[in-house]
């Protein structure tokens, strides 16, 4: 053991005007929020837009409404006929924040759930995520085999990846209703708004 430490304490030693190949620690850029809106109801969008400006500034992008009718996951909840919204925001955010954003969510979605006495259920899903230059993540509750664990009980995953000028499944356990052509579309145009945001903090730096 003692052997082995003093090899170590010279392989990371720093000596004046000895470079060392050691690995440099690189923080990343700040990223671009996403947040998806499920719901039977499709009032609840405008509702919680609202809602969502207010806990994170101006929302700057807006997917079309698709239906979500890739799962029947949500229908005891929620009911059927459900609908999807993507939104996104203009101001960038520290992608260690995300697990921070997700139970910010996770508490907006009980907002009118306490006044709905007749049903006692949630009106509306909501899943934050973000957008890098390679990569479309979103968080979660729930573990799974393609998550990562965050903190605070939220999990992370990579449901997107950037490939071939355009957004593509990470994996099999993407998400079906992030597959089709019009968030797929959607998503490369957030990308590339937040593109050029990152080129002009750069050039204001």
């Amino acid at each position: 053991m003692k052997i082995l430490r003093k090899i170590l304490n010279e392989l990371f030693k720093i000596n004046e005007g000895i470079n060392h190949i050691v690995g440099k620690i690189y923080f990343p850029k700040p990223v671009k929020l996403i947040i998806s809106m499920i719901s039977s109801k499709e009032s609840m969008f405008d509702v919680y837009e609202k809602l969502l400006q207010k806990n994170f500034d101006r929302i700057d992008g807006k997917s079309n409404i698709q239906t979500f009718d890739f799962t029947d996951y949500y229908e005891e909840e929620f009911g059927k006929d459900l609908l999807q919204k993507v939104i996104s925001f203009e101001k960038l955010i520290k992608c260690e924040n995300l697990a921070g954003i997700k139970i910010i969510t996770n508490d907006l979605e009980n907002y009118i759930l306490e006044n709905d006495t007749l049903t006692n259920k949630r009106n509306i899903n909501l899943d934050p995520g973000y957008i890098t230059m390679d990569k479309f993540i979103l968080a979660s509750t729930k573990n799974g085999p393609s998550r990562i664990y965050l903190n605070n009980g939220i999990y992370a995953e990579i449901t997107l990846r950037f490939e071939y000028k355009s957004f593509i499944p990470n994996n099999e356990h993407t998400y079906s209703n992030y597959k089709t052509a019009e968030y797929i579309n959607f998503l490369n145009s957030v990308r590339q708004k937040y593109k050029l945001e990152l080129r002009k903090d750069q050039s204001d730096t």
